[in-house]
């Protein structure tokens, strides 16, 4: 008589990371996601997830048969509302599962696993851009789709014009090196910054809570070259960051940020002009702002990130469009 034997698949587990994960993940990372073997890319993972002052970020793990086939973080931030409240949030970011385990639910099971953990400890919404491929995923798992980010550009030449057209890719993660203003952590180390901050005008809606320590590490990490101008070499009377990056066969300048005292709208475009002239890119690009201003932006139809939400707390705000002031500095990277 002939005997079949049957076996079951193994159950995969799905847990929090531990730091004995380390080098599994980074494992998974480099063989899912293509990155470089010249280190930059791990230096990079560190720098966002371990280095963040918001805090380190929570990641949780898929194993099968002891082997990490499948990774989920999230990127701890904090926002501040128009009438000064701080709520702890995150942002979806890094994810990845192994070729041989996809199609099996991992990044949906990971993703929920995160959620009720996130949800116990107090953080208040999540929030992302994710693009066209991943974005029906997160609706599915009852994310809000807020809505775009219009972006704003400042085209420096007819040439570039003509350049920027046939930049229809997405830009590169790395820098272009670029000899405007200064680097960014020789000014932002300035001890005048924080009189700066406190000096700026509240935004409008949900924003970055911009602290000296905040932006010290968001423009801090060399690799990605950030650059950065001020009005009359004095921190304090306005700060614009920046970097050069290629898109196709354009160079754009990413406006990350802009801070002027009290929200001078002269010190501003003096700020923005000072990078259009310096910069050396085919165009600026930045997120918000009208139509078209008196630095010379000009909004681009149907350009930008789409912003998604999912709400942790009780009725936090976030899921509306006019909930949000956001700058390119907090959606262009991460």
């Amino acid at each position: 008589m002939a005997i079949t034997q049957l076996t079951d698949r193994q159950p995969i587990e799905i847990r929090a990371a531990a730091p004995s994960d380390r080098a599994a993940v980074l494992d998974l990372m480099a063989a899912s996601l293509g990155w470089s073997s010249d280190g930059r890319h791990e230096a990079f993972f560190d720098w966002k997830h371990a280095q963040n002052p918001f805090g380190r970020s929570p990641a949780w793990v898929a194993v099968d048969g002891g082997e990490v086939v499948g990774f989920r973080t999230f990127l701890r931030w904090e926002h501040r509302t128009p009438e000064g409240r701080v709520l702890p949030a995150v942002r979806a970011v890094d994810t990845a599962t192994r070729p041989s385990h996809q199609g099996r639910g991992i990044f949906r099971r990971l993703t929920l696993r995160a959620l009720d953990d996130l949800r116990s400890q107090g953080v208040a919404f999540v929030f992302n851009t994710p693009n066209d491929r991943s974005r029906p995923g997160y609706l599915k798992m009852g994310w809000t789709a807020v809505g775009r980010l219009d972006a704003g550009v400042r085209v420096a030449s007819l040439a570039s014009v003509a350049r920027l057209a046939r930049a229809r890719v997405p830009a590169d993660l790395w820098s272009v090196p670029s000899q405007g203003g200064r680097p960014a952590p020789e000014v932002l180390a300035d001890p005048g910054l924080a009189d700066l901050l406190g000096s700026a005008r509240p935004a409008t809606g949900l924003a970055t809570h911009r602290t000296p320590d905040y932006l010290r590490w968001r423009y801090g990490f060399a690799p990605l070259a950030y650059r950065a101008v001020t009005v009359d070499h004095d921190v304090r009377s306005g700060l614009a960051v920046f970097r050069v990056r290629r898109r196709g066969a354009a160079l754009e300048c990413a406006l990350c940020d802009v801070v002027a005292p009290e929200g001078n709208s002269r010190v501003q475009r003096t700020l923005v002009r000072t990078v259009a002239r310096e910069c050396g890119a085919d165009y600026l690009i930045r997120i918000g702002g009208p139509a078209v201003d008196r630095s010379g932006f000009v909004r681009a139809p149907g350009q930008g990130p789409m912003l998604t939400w999912f709400a942790l707390a009780d009725d936090p705000p976030g899921g509306r469009p006019n909930d949000w002031a956001l700058a390119l500095g907090d959606v262009e990277l991460f």
